[in-house]
């Protein structure tokens, strides 16, 4: 009996043309894909000659963000403060409404700032919730200061279950 032979090859398939589609697309996609936009907030500076604002009690409004996302604020002087002066308020609405009812009972509205100091406890969010708060305010006047010892021992006090 006679043998048939086959010959077997084995097939392979040709990568080079999905290669190349691939090119093709990750190309296409690239060029039609708009890319964002970083937001920068702009940065309020003062003059050089100009005189620095003054700073009176009552042309200032001290935010002390603190756990758990609570805010504080008060109008007095650091060493005058106890608990009954450091009130507690939320962010957003309620926050908006403090700043403006603060603004226009300022003495001299042009000078009027908000003093933002982040507490040990507050978080990375609560910094941009309030600078979002200077913002939607229009509050161009705006600093950031550390929270001084005697701050911190009421914020802690007031903060006690």
């Amino acid at each position: 009996m006679a043998e048939i032979t086959t010959n077997s090859r084995v097939a392979r398939v040709d990568m080079t043309p999905m290669v190349d589609l691939g090119f093709l697309l990750i190309t296409f996609f690239m060029f039609t894909t708009v890319f964002s936009k970083p937001f920068i907030m702009k940065l309020n500076m003062p003059d050089k000659n100009g005189k620095p604002p003054i700073m009176k009690e009552s042309n200032t409004l001290t935010l002390i963000l603190g756990k758990d996302d609570k805010i504080f604020w008060h109008q007095k002087n650091a060493d005058a403060l106890n608990i009954s002066l450091l009130s507690e308020i939320n962010y957003g609405l309620e926050l908006r409404k403090l700043i403006f009812q603060k603004r226009k009972e300022a003495k001299i509205i042009e000078n009027f700032t908000v003093i933002i100091k982040p507490s040990d406890d507050s978080n990375y969010k609560n910094m941009v919730d309030a600078l979002d708060e200077m913002k939607i305010t229009n509050q161009d006047i705006y600093m950031l200061a550390d929270i001084t010892p005697k701050e911190k021992q009421v914020y802690e006090a007031k903060i006690k279950p």
